[in-house]
């Protein structure tokens, strides 16, 4: 009975080191194409430079024009700090997004709600420089179907 115990546990612990590294490799195999399909989700939008202290610029959609049900920004080279963003949709309305966030070189916006699901013309958006520098900040537009 004791031997029967023994060779069970070794035959269950064998078999246990070769089904977690397989069900690990189904498991990453089964997310990649999840976030993959995500990520291509994201239109860009346009490319704005802060210039000065602070800042403000316009951009046109495009012949990306459409519907978008989500917005996200992009920051490269240095820190932005955005104040707000206005969204002019096609019917002349405009949407205020405060954002009123910090967004360090290399990183990005949450993804923010735009309002219904409405034709958008363009993207007005306030910003300013967190420190003076040598990089001129710049800023990726992407939006989201």
């Amino acid at each position: 009975m004791v031997r029967f115990l023994i060779e069970g546990e070794e035959s269950f612990s064998s078999m246990k080191k070769f089904l977690v590294p397989f069900l690990l490799l189904g498991l990453v195999c089964f997310l990649a194409p999840v976030q993959r399909a995500q990520a291509a989700d994201w239109v860009f939008l346009g490319k704005a430079h802060v210039d000065g202290q602070h800042d403000h610029d316009n951009i046109e959609v495009g012949d990306k024009a459409g519907r978008f049900r989500f917005l996200q920004i992009r920051v490269v080279n240095a820190p932005i700090e955005f104040d707000h963003i206005v969204v002019h949709y096609g019917n002349g309305e405009p949407e205020t997004l405060a954002v009123r966030s910090v967004i360090p070189a290399g990183g990005k916006s949450r993804a923010i709600k735009l309002q219904g699901d409405r034709f958008v013309k363009s993207f007005e958006l306030w910003y300013s420089r967190v420190v003076p520098s040598d990089s001129k900040p710049e800023l990726d537009l992407y939006g989201q179907p």
